[in-house]
């Protein structure tokens, strides 16, 4: 049976669809705030403290302050107009969110003005297209010393409103690749397919093998081992928020292409089925579905993320872990050069090998930690999610 807040949510993907965003805002905030899904009342100053932000590139999600909260003893009552003036900025926030998202889309801040991304003498930063029309642009970094033995493969899912590019300067990994002799790919997600250009994690035609997006990056995958000098026992997924989240599904989707997966900032697969389950599992946290097939996983998520519940990044260790309870859990805590506090789980095999990490770092938000500055949503400061990535990736293969 259904619980209230998920039969209050269908009603609100009814509404969102059927372009009844005002109705659909006042419910989803009644919901958020623990009340029936057949009330009508509407979000005042003494329920949400603080407005809509935004913070990444996701959505734009309620920061609740309780430290700010008057105690339920000592209520006092709002200048006038301020409870007003409150409940119009929240709605505002919500329903904008809502907007953007009936319009095909999380929405996102706009997005940076294009950089050239610089590169070493001799290494190329192919232009490249899969699928025709309705398939997939992407950039393929090769480097300038690739090696004569086939290279490991890297698959980098940008978040919304992010390009190839934006994503490749940000994460520094076109260095880590021509440091450690890999190749690169970086999908791009058009307009025309999300108006945030993010990856459809949300949508059930977007989370299986063999169709939507999943199949048209594993199509990716399948040119550069047929047209370039990859490895396929080597081939690894990473994203950041959205496209962590698709991350997390093609490393469950397809198990004999990726040899392990990296999750920043995003989400478990099938953590959503529409677009108001998404605003939930974004705001609250979500389980995921049962993922047997999940490949080895290391997941980045900072704690003061207020755009992507830490939580999702729990879910996303829990799935992998789900075919391997004969692992033996290690914790470290660290600080990072730029003085980020972090904590980091494995979970080793009978070898010592790390099947499975989670990186949580004090602080941080919803950035690529210790990405680069000249990027969009990075974190300078926390430790090195790529080179952390990579060298997690590197001990896996296929079988």
């Amino acid at each position: 049976m259904k619980t209230p807040f998920a039969r209050g949510m269908f009603r609100a993907t009814e509404l969102t669809r059927s372009g009844k965003l005002h109705e659909s805002t006042a419910l989803i905030q009644t919901l958020l705030q623990g009340g029936p899904a057949g009330t009508d009342r509407r979000a005042d100053a003494g329920t949400i403290d603080g407005a809509f932000t935004r913070l990444g590139d996701a959505a734009t999600t309620p920061r609740v302050d309780t430290a700010t909260r008057p105690d339920p003893g000592h209520r006092t009552a709002p200048a006038p107009g301020t409870a007003r003036r409150a409940a119009r900025k929240v709605g505002r926030g919500l329903g904008e969110t809502l907007r953007g998202i009936a319009a095909g889309g999380m929405p996102g801040r706009a997005a940076p003005p294009p950089v050239p991304v610089e590169l070493p003498e001799g290494a190329r930063f192919l232009s490249l297209a899969h699928g025709g029309a309705g398939g997939r642009q992407y950039r393929l970094y090769v480097p300038a010393a690739a090696p004569e033995a086939p290279m490991p493969l890297i698959v980098m899912l940008h978040g919304c409103t992010q390009s190839p590019e934006d994503f490749a300067i940000g994460t520094g990994m076109n260095a880590l690749a021509e440091a450690f002799g890999c190749l690169i790919a970086w999908p791009a997600q058009p307009q025309g397919a999300n108006a945030q250009k993010c990856w459809n994690w949300f949508r059930p035609e977007d989370q299986a093998k063999g169709r939507g997006e999943p199949a048209l990056i594993a199509g990716i995958v399948g040119d550069i081992l047929r047209d370039h000098p990859a490895d396929p026992t080597r081939v690894y997924v990473a994203g950041l928020s959205a496209g962590g989240a698709a991350a997390a599904i093609m490393g469950t989707a397809y198990p004999e292409i990726f040899a392990a997966m990296g999750v920043h900032s995003g989400l478990p697969a099938g953590g959503a089925q529409d677009v108001p389950s998404a605003f939930a599992a974004m705001r609250k946290g979500a389980t995921g579905s049962a993922r047997p097939g999940a490949v080895p996983a290391i997941v980045f998520h900072g704690l003061a993320d207020s755009t992507v519940h830490p939580g999702n990044g729990e879910a996303v260790i829990a799935q992998a872990l789900q075919a391997r309870p004969d692992l033996a859990e290690v914790r470290i805590r660290g600080i990072s050069n730029g003085g980020r506090r972090y904590r980091q789980t494995r979970h080793d095999d009978t070898e010592g090998h790390s099947i499975v990490e989670h990186w949580e770092i004090d602080g941080a938000g919803h950035a690529w930690s210790g990405g680069q500055a000249g990027g969009s949503y990075t974190d300078p400061t926390g430790p090195d999610a790529s080179r952390e990535m990579l060298r997690f990736f590197l001990q896996h293969r296929q079988a």
